[in-house]
């Protein structure tokens, strides 16, 4: 049986299909009477929304988010929050073709194999349309974590073979938000969208690297042995569509140095111990040191792209695919809101656990 839910003491249930009427979530053990700013959330999923830019899929879809339950004067009640968004540009028969073709990359395949039976259009359950629940459910704790003085922040850092330069200080949600490709570096962001807007001419894409730093994280969120709060963090970013791996402060970089050069030695500070240096990215023995919480996250190239490719039908015979829809060159621009969603999801979950203690 697929897994659609996630979380402990806030848990998520997705539902919906790329091209079906609607996707969206519901969300249950959210605390009663917190105030909403709708409009702040849904500015906040109008980030994800396809048709942005002409870097983005064509697929038009205004996101709107209609709320069934769990809500009344602006107010959570407690119960289980229900939301729903509409799907109103899909294009099915774009995806005709594919009904018995399996694409390259993707998990149509899979889905036969495991299933018995999938939705081909648009991929289905398997497509990142379905992200956008999960964004508006990300966006609500993103508010409740912010009355807790604690901040998530992602840009696109890396495109292909272009990075951006290291900054000093986290960038500014304006000049993240201030370009297409949501990397706050102008010059470098310029770059980045030029090599998109060619592989899109080209009928390819290309994938990069999201970093997200988490600010004003106290000390001590994470539970020893098998409550990692990197271990939590990797469970929800790692199920994002597209992602292949996790790198936490140095990372892989830390593979060459010595204990010597990557230790963080601890200082006392206005008060409280903290790190000299933040090589271990804001977490030690899976707990949380109040420094800055810091991660990159890999993503692949798109894998649905009109170049033609060789693969296989249901009949198990060798075709040739050009494979037709609206698809992103790159899906890093628009993952940009999925990764502080997922991100604050699996914080307040961590959060409302800490609170218990």
């Amino acid at each position: 049986m697929a897994r659609n839910s996630i979380g402990k003491n806030l848990v998520v249930t997705s539902f919906g299909e790329s091209h079906g009427p609607s996707v969206g979530v519901v969300i249950d053990g959210f605390p009663s009477n917190f105030t909403i700013n709708h409009k702040a959330l849904q500015s906040f999923v109008n980030r994800r929304r396809p048709g942005q830019s002409n870097i983005t899929t064509d697929r038009n879809e205004l996101d709107q988010v209609q709320w069934l339950s769990g809500i009344y004067e602006d107010k959570t009640l407690g119960s289980p929050i229900a939301l729903v968004i509409a799907n109103n540009d899909a294009r099915s028969k774009d995806y005709d073709a594919l009904k018995d073709t399996y694409r390259p990359g993707h998990a149509d395949w899979l889905y036969d194999h495991k299933y018995q039976h999938r939705d081909h259009r648009g991929g289905g359950r398997s497509s990142a349309r379905i992200t956008a629940g999960w964004v508006a459910a990300g966006a609500l704790a993103i508010q409740y974590l912010e009355q807790q003085c604690i901040s998530i922040r992602s840009w696109v850092n890396q495109v292909w073979h272009i990075h951006a330069p290291n900054c000093e200080a986290t960038p500014t949600s304006e000049s993240i938000e201030s370009n297409d490709v949501r990397c706050w570096h102008v010059e470098t962001a310029e770059q980045m969208v030029e090599a998109i807007r060619q592989a899109k001419m080209d009928g390819d894409s290309l994938g990069g690297v999201i970093r997200c730093v988490i600010e004003g994280l106290p000390a001590g969120i994470g539970e020893p042995v098998f409550g990692k709060l990197h271990a939590i963090l990797g469970h929800y970013l790692l199920n994002i569509n597209a992602v292949k791996g996790i790198s936490f402060g140095d990372g892989f970089a830390s593979t060459k140095m010595k204990g010597s050069e990557h230790n963080d030695a601890w200082a006392m500070n206005n008060g409280r111990i903290h790190g000299k240096t933040n090589h271990s990215g804001g977490i030690v023995g899976g707990i949380s040191t109040g420094d800055p919480v810091i991660f990159d996250l890999a993503f692949k190239p798109t894998s649905t792209i009109s170049l033609t490719q060789e693969t296989v039908n249901k009949a198990g015979e060798t075709v040739e695919l050009n494979a037709q829809g609206r698809h992103d060159p790159c899906v890093l621009p628009r993952a940009v809101p999925i990764v502080d969603a997922m991100s604050a999801l699996a914080l307040m979950d961590l959060f409302l656990e800490y609170k218990k203690d």
